[in-house]
């Protein structure tokens, strides 16, 4: 009897643990963490690993922390869909009041996090919690530009760690907003186009037309495009510090033209197996890319000593 006692209580913390995770979306939360860290090691002069880590544990409160918030205030909308009906809140595991609290809690530790770092890196966190949930969360279910809006907070992470490396908002940590800013254009609609079924239920608008069409294609193919020109124009030297060699440049452009072959797939069959290529093409893209600019850092860095 102890035993099977011990073991449901064990499941319990098993199931806790997991309703937060699923609560703080904690596989997008890692990957926002790795592109504040990836901006950190381009910005900064010397390495801190006190700073790493105030940085990621500020970085992954101001994620969770957005999509507690999020879920709390969308939990009916949830319930709708078929990706989202088992989250915590609308299967009845977790009440609003415990989702508010996690909110709250990962907001206040967050900003402190982020302030030990720098008063402009936690004003850019705060920035990015008020606009995930107070204006890209209630514009879903309005309109598509929902997802320009959501672009806005969702390109921060990147520039968010060059500035808490620098405690300086330029030219670098602007252009490194705008390629992940244009990056989250093909990769969201992508993943609309997949899930547009599934959204119409809960009375989402993530596509730019509203329709898996050619027009929705073509507009994934010219973020596209700018996306990948603002991610090479640092190797033409008009970016201040954050520079790229021409080795580094033309792998860039080579991953950003394989996605823009995968937009140009979406374009010609229009179906949810050519979005979801798009879709992981972009995931690899943007990690990708980060690294290689961090490793070039490094790397021109020990060659010119």
């Amino acid at each position: 009897m102890k035993y099977a006692a011990g073991a449901v209580e064990h499941t319990t913390w098993e199931i806790r643990i997991s309703d937060l995770k699923e609560l703080t979306k904690m596989r997008l939360a890692l990957s926002v963490v790795f592109s504040s860290i990836a901006g950190y090691f381009l910005g900064a002069y010397e390495i801190e690993f006190t700073s790493v880590l105030l940085l990621a544990f500020g970085g992954y409160c101001m994620v969770g922390a957005s999509n507690a918030y999020n879920q709390v205030i969308e939990k009916d909308l949830d319930a709708l869909m078929k990706r989202t009906k088992n989250r915590p809140i609308p299967a009845g595991r977790m009440s609003v009041g415990y989702a508010m609290t996690v909110a709250v809690s990962l907001t206040v530790l967050g900003i402190i996090a982020l302030y030990m770092l720098n008063p402009k890196t936690a004003l850019f966190g705060a920035i990015s919690i008020f606009l995930y949930t107070s204006v890209y969360t209630p514009l879903k279910t309005k309109t598509p530009l929902a997802v320009f809006v959501g672009a806005l907070p969702g390109a921060i992470p990147f520039m968010l760690g060059w500035v808490a490396a620098t405690n300086d908002f330029g030219i670098e940590p602007g252009t490194l907003f705008m390629i992940q800013f244009f990056w989250q254009f093909p990769h969201f609609w992508a993943l609309g186009w997949m899930l547009d079924d599934d959204y119409r239920k809960g009375g989402f608008k993530m596509l730019p037309t509203g329709k898996k069409d050619a027009s929705t294609a073509l507009q994934i193919i010219l973020y596209t495009i700018w996306m990948i020109v603002i991610s090479v124009m640092p190797a033409f030297g008009i970016t201040g510090r954050l520079q790229l060699s021409l080795v580094a440049a033309i792998i860039i452009g080579s991953m950003g033209l394989g996605m823009l072959i995968f937009a140009f797939k979406l374009y010609e069959k229009r179906d949810n197996k050519a979005a979801r290529k798009l879709m992981l093409a972009s995931v690899t893209y943007i990690t990708f890319m980060q690294i290689v600019f961090v490793a070039d850092k490094f790397i021109v860095a020990a060659l010119n000593p």
